[in-house]
């Protein structure tokens, strides 16, 4: 049985971790660390990563990007694999997150969902395939919480379809302040906040008289949180320090 560290394990994602692990014969959720701490039946819950003395085998992180430092830090020195399931890293961090992956193994992905990350490959698949001929728009839509936009996954649907295009995309965020016609050489990424949508993505490629969409949509949290425990499992058995994602698992 594979034992689990969870940081951010008060907030609702961590919650929803620690119940998969409650269910699941495979892996065992050991111990959590959360910056405001509150009991939990079946681990004990520390207020930092440098409190925590519980063995484990991997960690798995829906916390902050503000508590990327000190988990990196700790998962180091412990030489413990660490499932980063936290979005928003500016370039500082994700440098911190290169360095710290030649010493651990770190598996990191903006969507934990296994259904997001084929819908990754169907679109470098079908940019390859309509090149030039055909326009590409991505819309997303999310619940009236979340702080940033576009969402992290818009920009990796964007990213796939611009690494199998025969050109240089340019991203375009904005089009209300500029009135000219579409360029034939970018990828339109549209946002849409209300309610509590968990996560819908398109991806739209529109050509002369016909459409293909490619899209996903999440019902609920549990998808990412069922990939994180996924991933917690697969980089428990990796020897070998780098950087892992979605991929990994699906090919």
């Amino acid at each position: 049985m594979r034992k689990i560290i969870i940081s951010g394990c008060c907030g609702h994602m961590g919650r929803v971790v620690a119940d998969i692990c409650a269910n699941d014969p495979e892996v065992e959720a050991a111990a959590g660390i959360d910056l405001l701490p509150q009991p939990m039946d079946s681990f004990p819950v520390f207020s930092s990563p440098a409190a925590c003395h519980v063995e484990a085998d991997a960690v798995i992180d829906f916390s902050h990007p503000a508590a990327l430092g000190p988990l990196l830090e700790f998962c180091t020195q412990r030489r413990l694999p660490v499932v980063l399931a936290t979005t928003g890293y500016d370039q500082e961090q994700l440098a911190q997150i290169d360095e710290a992956a030649k010493a651990i193994p770190i598996f990191r992905s903006a969507n934990m969902s296994l259904g997001v990350n084929v819908l990754l490959d169907l679109v470098r698949r079908a940019a390859a395939l309509l090149g030039e001929d055909f326009d590409v728009e991505i819309t997303e839509r999310h619940h009236r919480r979340k702080l940033d936009a576009p969402s992290g996954t818009a920009l990796m649907l964007a990213d796939a379809a611009s690494s199998a295009l025969p050109y240089e995309a340019s991203f375009v965020y904005d089009r209300h302040s500029v009135r000219k016609p579409r360029d034939g050489r970018e990828i339109g990424i549209s946002s849409l906040r209300g309610g509590t949508i968990v996560g819908d993505h398109s991806v739209v490629f529109a050509g002369r008289d016909e459409v293909i969409e490619l899209s996903h949509h999440a019902a609920s949290r549990e998808v990412f949180a069922v990939g994180a425990v996924k991933a917690a499992k697969f980089l428990a058995g990796v020897d070998a320090p780098g950087l892992y994602d979605m991929s990994s698992l699906i090919h």
